[in-house]
Order: C-alpha cells, then sequence, then structure tokens
C-alpha cells in the first residue's frame, strides 16, 4: 500500500493543479442519503385523499389525507424494517395495497390497509413467492388480476384476488413455461408471452381461458428487449404494443385485435418512446415521453399537451405526472429541478392552479446543489453514448460544463446492464461533486433507452467493448481538462459493481481505485445463481453474456470474469454486499476477496446481513456511504465526513480491511 501511495504521490507532482471547490458548506451524508421528508405523492382516484409515503418510527411507510386539509395526515401502516417504495389504490378505493419483501429477499408479496381503519392484511401469505399484479381494472373493483409462484417458483399461475375476502381464485395455471400474461379492463387474461430459445420471444393468444398452440406473434433476440404489448383500451379492441419490429428505436404501435392491422401512434429516431398517459375512460394514448438528453413529453390530446406545457412554463425542471383523477380534473405533479430539492404539487386543471403539497427533502432547500450536464461522447468506433457531467460547486463559474481546472472524477457506472442513465436530481453525483469530484455517467453500449442496435452493440461485450467505452469516456473528460488520468475512480452497483471489478483487474492502470456495491466477479456463478423466476430470460443471459453450456461460451465468461485476473488488482477497492442478494450472491464478492487476500492484495469488504441486491434501508445506505467518502478522500484527496457514529444504527459487518479506510476501525470500537 505504501508503494502505491507513494507512485501516486510522486505522479501528483508533474500533474496539472486541480481546482479547488471555494468554501462550501459539507452537505450532510444523512440529508442526502436518509429518508426524504415524503415522497410518492397521488391523490386518490376519487379525488377525496392525498397519499405519500413519509417516515414513520424511522421507516418509510403510507400516509393519507384529506386532498382539502394536507395537513390532517395520518400514517396507515406500520412498517418497522423494510421501506415502502411502491404502493397503489385499490379498485374499490377502500384499500392502498403495496409490496414488501423480507431483508431484500425480492420476495415482494402484496399486502391491504384499510384507509378508514388502518387494518392491514397479507392478501398473499406465503412463504419463497414473488406476488405480481397483472392488471387493476377501473370498472371492476371488487378483485384484481395477480401472479403466484408458489407452486412452481420458476413460473406465475394467474389468480383472481377477492380484495375484500382475500380468497385467490385460479385463473391460468402455467404449465407452459410462460413469461408474462397481459389482461384487458374485465380481468380476462388475453396474451401470453413466451421465451423462445434463441433469446427472443412468442405471443400467444388466449381464448375462453386457454393459451392456444400457435403464437400470433414473435420477436428475436434483437427486438427482446424493446418490443412487448404494452396493454388494452377500455373496450379490448386494441391492444398497444412498444414495438422494434422493423425499424431501431420502440415505436407506439396500435394493433386492432379484430383485423390485425397496425398503426403508428408514436416514434422518435433517437431513441425509445417511454412513458404514456393514456384516457383514464378510455384507455386511448394521450401522450408519451421520449428521453433521450432529457424527458420530453409530446401529446396526441390538445388539452393534455396544453396543459404538460403550462405546467412546464409554471414549474421549473423536469415535470412528471405522477397520478390523476378518474374525472381527470386533477393531477399530481413532480418537478424536478436538480439544482433544488424536488417538489409534489396538485394540480386543478379547470381551475387551471398549483398547490405545493411537499418539498421531497427540505433539509436540502439552500444546499449548495449542482447542475448536471447532458453530454454526448463519442465511442472509438463511432457510436454515442449519451452521458452525463456533474461538476462541484463553484469550479464551472461560466457553466459551460467544464471546471477552470481539472478536478478528480468518479467514473459511476450504472447496472442493469439493460437499464440506462437518466437526466434528474442523483443522490450520488450530488454527494460527490459536494466532496469535490466530478462525476461522469455513462450509458455505455448494451443500455436500453436508444434502440435496439444500441442496446445489441453490447452482446457478448461484457468487460471488452462495453468497459472500452467506459475508458473513452474517461479519456474524453481527461481531454476536454475535466480530470486527469491519475485522478479517477470507478465506481457503481450491479453491473457497475462487474464493470468496477472489471476496470480494477483488466485495466490495473486506468483507475486510481474502485468502489464496486453488488457486483459480479464471476461470470459462471452468477448464471448458476441467478433466480429461479428468471428462468424465463435464461436465453437473454446466454446470448448476451455468453452461454455456459458451450465451449466457446465457457471460455468466454471464464475470460470476462474479473475473479479470473484478481492477482492484477493493484490500487485500492472498497465493496460492499447485501448478505441476501438473490440476483448476485453473496458468494460473488466473497470469492473476489478470498482471491485477493489470497495474493496478499488489500481490500476493504462489508456485508449487510439485512439487505440483498443494494441497500434498502436508509441506515445502511448511509454506514457504507460514510466508508465510502473517507475511501475516496484517501484515493481521490476530496473531502469527507468523518465516520463517527454512522455504523451504530446499521448492520454493516467490516469482513476485511477495515484499517485500510481512514477512521473506520475506530468506528467499529
Amino acid at each position: 500500500m505504501r508503494r502505491l501511495l507513494s507512485a501516486a504521490a510522486m505522479l501528483a507532482l508533474a500533474a496539472p493543479a486541480f481546482a479547488q471547490a471555494p468554501a462550501v458548506p459539507l452537505i450532510e451524508r444523512a440529508k442526502l442519503f436518509g429518508n426524504p421528508s415524503k415522497s410518492g405523492g397521488k391523490i386518490s382516484p376519487d379525488g377525496k385523499w392525498l397519499s405519500w409515503t413519509a417516515p414513520r418510527d424511522g421507516v418509510l411507510n403510507i400516509w393519507v389525507a384529506p386532498a382539502g386539509n394536507p395537513a390532517d395526515a395520518r400514517p396507515i401502516t406500520a412498517e418497522t424494517k423494510r421501506p415502502i417504495r411502491q404502493y397503489f389504490w385499490s379498485p374499490d378505493l377502500s384499500m392502498i395495497l403495496f409490496v414488501n419483501d423480507k431483508g431484500g429477499d425480492e420476495n415482494f408479496l402484496l399486502y391491504g390497509v384499510d384507509v378508514a381503519t388502518g387494518t392491514q392484511k397479507s392478501l398473499t401469505p406465503f412463504e419463497k413467492t414473488r406476488a405480481e399484479v397483472i392488471n387493476i381494472s377501473h370498472t371492476i373493483t371488487d378483485r384484481i388480476l395477480i401472479g403466484l409462484n408458489n407452486r412452481d417458483p420458476r413460473w406465475h399461475d394467474v389468480y383472481s384476488l377477492d380484495l375484500k375476502s382475500g380468497k385467490l381464485t385460479l385463473v391460468l395455471q402455467n404449465d407452459g413455461g410462460y413469461s408474462g400474461y397481459v389482461a384487458d379492463e374485465q380481468l380476462v387474461p388475453r396474451i401470453a408471452q413466451r421465451a423462445t430459445s434463441d433469446g427472443g420471444a412468442e405471443f400467444f393468444r388466449i381464448t375462453a381461458g386457454k393459451v392456444e398452440d400457435k403464437p400470433f406473434a414473435r420477436i428475436g433476440l434483437e427486438d427482446a428487449l424493446t418490443t412487448a404489448p404494452a396493454g388494452f383500451t377500455t373496450d379490448g379492441k386494441t391492444l398497444y404494443w412498444l414495438d422494434s419490429r422493423g425499424r431501431d428505436t420502440a415505436a407506439v404501435i396500435a394493433q386492432d385485435m379484430a383485423t390485425g392491422t397496425t398503426k403508428v401512434i408514436a416514434e422518435d429516431p433517437r431513441a425509445d418512446i417511454g412513458g404514456t398517459m393514456v384516457d383514464t375512460k378510455t384507455g386511448v394514448i394521450q401522450a408519451w415521453s421520449v428521453d433521450y438528453l432529457r424527458t420530453e413529453w409530446k401529446a396526441a390530446d390538445p388539452a393534455i399537451g396544453r396543459d404538460l406545457a403550462w405546467l412546464k412554463d409554471q414549474l421549473k425542471g423536469d415535470v412528471f405526472v405522477t397520478s390523476r383523477t378518474d374525472a381527470d380534473d386533477k393531477w399530481t405533479v413532480a418537478v424536478d429541478p436538480v439544482i433544488k430539492p424536488s417538489s409534489t404539487w396538485l394540480f386543478d386543471r379547470k381551475a387551471h392552479k398549483l398547490t405545493q403539497l411537499f418539498v421531497g427533502r427540505p433539509e436540502l432547500e439552500g444546499a449548495p446543489l449542482v447542475a448536471m450536464y447532458p453530454v454526448p461522447i463519442k465511442a472509438r468506433d463511432g457510436l454515442t453514448l449519451v452521458s452525463y457531467l456533474t461538476l462541484p460547486p463553484g469550479t464551472d463559474p461560466d457553466g459551460d460544463g467544464k471546471p477552470n481546472k481539472p478536478v478528480p472524477l468518479v467514473l459511476f457506472v450504472h447496472g442493469g446492464p439493460w437499464a440506462r442513465d437518466s437526466y434528474g436530481y442523483a443522490s450520488w453525483h450530488q454527494w460527490l461533486a459536494n466532496r469535490g469530484y466530478a462525476v461522469l455517467a455513462v450509458n455505455y453500449r448494451g443500455s436500453t433507452g436508444f434502440g435496439k442496435k444500441f442496446t445489441s452493440a453490447g452482446d457478448l461485450q461484457w468487460g471488452r467493448k462495453m468497459h472500452d467505452d467506459l475508458l473513452d469516456a474517461v479519456d474524453w473528460a481527461v481531454a476536454r481538462g475535466i480530470t486527469t488520468k491519475d485522478k479517477v475512480a470507478i465506481a457503481g452497483g450491479s453491473y457497475g459493481g462487474y464493470a468496477t471489478l472489471a476496470g480494477v483487474a483488466f485495466t490495473p492502470d486506468a483507475f486510481h481505485c474502485g468502489v464496486d456495491i453488488v457486483g459480479p466477479s464471476n461470470l459462471f456463478t452468477l448464471l448458476q445463481t441467478i433466480p429461479p423466476y428468471w428462468e424465463a430470460g435464461k436465453q437473454q443471459f446466454y446470448q448476451r453474456m455468453g452461454n455456459p453450456t458451450t465451449e466457446e461460451g465457457k471460455a468466454l465468461l471464464r475470460e470476462r470474469s474479473p475473479l479470473f485476473m484478481a492477482d492484477k488488482i493493484k490500487v485500492p477497492l472498497l465493496i460492499g454486499q447485501g448478505q441476501n442478494d438473490p440476483r448476485v450472491n453473496v458468494r460473488e464478492s466473497e470469492q473476489i476477496v478470498d482471491a485477493m487476500k489470497a495474493k496478499s492484495i488489500p481490500v476493504t469488504y462489508v456485508v449487510f446481513p439485512d439487505e440483498g441486491h443494494g441497500f434498502a434501508r436508509p441506515v445502511n445506505n448511509i454506514a457504507f456511504n460514510a466508508i465510502t467518502e473517507n475511501f475516496l478522500a484517501t484515493c481521490l484527496g476530496g473531502r469527507a465526513e468523518p465516520i463517527g457514529d454512522a455504523l451504530k444504527p446499521s448492520s454493516a459487518q467490516v469482513k476485511e480491511g477495515a484499517a485500510g479506510v481512514p477512521g473506520l476501525a475506530a468506528a467499529l470500537k
């Protein structure tokens, strides 16, 4: 370690002077990563209630208030361990429904809580089961359609759930290996989807409760991540698709179910169509979003279009409609200005009146939050990598997206990899920028949202061209004077954790240190331990990562696994892992830690026994980030809030390397 730090110090003597951020307040970790004061604001379909999540005894729970008196709010759930992150109103409006898991195992069960009495019950009282909501109707209000994999963990059977009695009635037993279903407004399953051996999918009509033998549509691997049924209109006559067949980016297609004819509703050559707004009564699509550099909304319905434009003018920031009444006269709207904490508003469409309901993190009002810059970066082979850059406060006074002098940089890599980074407030960006680092998030090839060619360009490129894109982005930042090559760290979770391990193992001179959160180190064992309910996606993994059932695939997976090059690691590495992770098993972290220990290579390893794929409990998030910022301060020279007592309320177990992070050993006493 001394040799490495000494070499780094020698390099620093010849490096350009780094920009020093003016004295700005250090934003406390807890303000960035603790519970928001409120989040997830919605209005009930009948317009009588407002709801949101907010802390109750330190855990995010659901609160309700009369729409006319938000101050008269009360909690109706009493979760004590895992925060509630997803909830919705029952169709009869008597209950709020939510899903939650235990310890991060991702076996999400469905619960209902009576709005009037606060009585809560489990609607899917099973062990080792993952419940999925298939459809909620606006016209059938006493039941919903759900999927359960309690019979066979690989496949979900379709059940009708009576909300008052809790009775489950089997609608369709999944004996055909179907990966998903689409039902209509009458809660009748109409379409079944099944994966094919080449990584594509087939779509079957369901007639009289039976899946037909022959598919009515097929897609190959290249369309599998960009094509799927999106739902029926209320009358059941039109099926909407997000569809990339015969094109690059996913468009919205309307298909007449009687004739089979199709019509393009929305498309954009830059990016896939993302979200939609549909008529609350007819189910007809009224507006849609496209997220290229930033989210843009376009409307087919003139009234919707005028209101979206008015909201954009009134609320400075990116605007999102989060809920609508059945009468469509009131909306809840969230606005993200990035340089201020997000807020949620009630919009009265008839009166054209906006009323602020809450600021999500009022403790950040007046804090030195900074801008995010969308930056298209060219990869070495010409692909455009849509990326997002954040700079430390005070280093970019003219707002041109370039600091006056180079600053240390953290390359923060998104997970998935079949996901994407987008523009908006990001806690990690604000936190690291506040500590003195530039933050660069890159949509490398394989990311979704930019068309099927861009996604498919990542096939079989884990640790190769996907990694080259990250290196090219760093070179871009160096060429622009944002940073220097000797002051770059790499960090990320899930695939971002893999990219971190690949970065320090495959290109050991490219990064000064790395932070891996729940990242796989061995692609063989990763594929062996994926959850059983991912069975339908197994061929997707094989075709896009490498096939462990073939000799060629085995060789590729070994070559791309950082574990087998752990002896090449020579920079400081911090690893965080959830003990109960069902996606990236804890052995993924244990294996590379053991390999590094065998070669006497220092590593700091932290495990959270009550977490899964990432850290959901704020006390755990704060604890790991306390370790992370002090680790990065040693590596890159930025500021850090001392660890102090941050670990005490968490479940953090430091398995290795406490001495490698300033203040960590003392925090464990």
